[in-house]
């Protein structure tokens, strides 16, 4: 059974930046797809990137040019650099990896942005 950790997280103040970390284990090299969500106090879980087979990237719309996602999917890491935080930023973020036909999905870090 795979597991996921996510490290990275922490109270930081508005307009810093931080580096989530993701790794997965035992690695899978037939992993090609990794995800970011992040789920808000009182709101659902919503995407916010992902890296491809071919080192290929997506960051959502609504935090590209803040967020920058990166990794290594052969070997199951993967990276979100957040720049420029923001209070409505503060969640917990979760890393998953797409696995067969099921999501993995970690037990989250925290991000907690003052203003």
């Amino acid at each position: 059974q795979v597991q996921l950790v996510e490290s990275g997280g922490g109270l930081v103040q508005a307009g810093s930046s931080l580096r989530l970390s993701c790794a997965a284990s035992p690695s899978n090299p037939g992993i090609n797809t990794m995800a970011w969500h992040r789920q808000a106090v009182g709101k659902g879980r919503e995407y916010v990137a992902a890296i491809t087979t071919g080192a290929l990237t997506n960051v959502d719309d609504s935090v590209k040019g803040r967020f920058t996602v990166s990794g290594d999917i052969a070997k199951n890491t993967m990276y979100l650099q957040i720049d420029s935080l923001k209070p409505e930023d503060s969640a917990v973020y979760y890393c998953g990896l797409f696995d067969r036909d099921r999501w993995v999905w970690g037990q989250g870090t925290q991000v907690i942005v003052s203003s």
